[in-house]
């Protein structure tokens, strides 16, 4: 039964990001082969903000709800070796919201997931580590650091 409360909800959030998302992300569930939509795992873009080194950078984004949603949170995964400190290796997104037992609340909409990974992406969270490259460049050399983000921004161009 819950299944059908986590798709409900998903295709009431598909229907108000439809009328309203921020500029330049993207957020729609896949799509099977013969036409059938998959509303439990949706394909997503996040731009890097401007003025900052994700600038120009579209993110894709991959976010997998499971039948316990909105109960519990998407795992959220960039592609498998995303240069972030908050970015396990496999791709996983660490941030205290996507967390059912810290931040995640049922109230959480997929926009406000988005918009708060595009925060995270600058404002890395230095005190939850999920990869031990991108958090010691982080700590111990912002200039290395600054130029790895900038040319993972020019990997994922604005294909759209």
């Amino acid at each position: 039964m819950s299944g059908g409360i986590a798709r409900t909800r998903l295709a009431e959030e598909r229907k108000a990001w439809r009328k309203n998302h921020p500029h330049g992300f993207v957020a729609k569930p896949e799509t099977a082969p013969d036409g059938s939509v998959n509303l439990m795992v949706w394909q997503c873009v996040i731009p890097g903000k401007q003025g900052t080194d994700w600038e120009g950078g579209y993110f894709p984004l991959t976010l997998n709800f499971s039948e316990d949603y909105p109960t519990k949170p998407p795992k959220c995964k960039f592609p498998n070796g995303f240069f972030h400190p908050n970015v396990y290796p496999a791709g996983t997104v660490c941030l205290s919201i996507l967390n059912e037992r810290r931040g995640w609340r049922p109230s959480i909409t997929v926009k406000q997931i988005l918009v708060s990974i595009q925060d995270l992406l600058d404002q890395p969270n230095a005190s939850d580590p999920a990869q031990t490259e991108g958090y010691q460049l982080f700590v111990s050399n912002s200039n290395e650091y600054r130029k790895r983000v900038q040319q993972q921004a020019l990997q994922y161009p604005h294909t759209l």
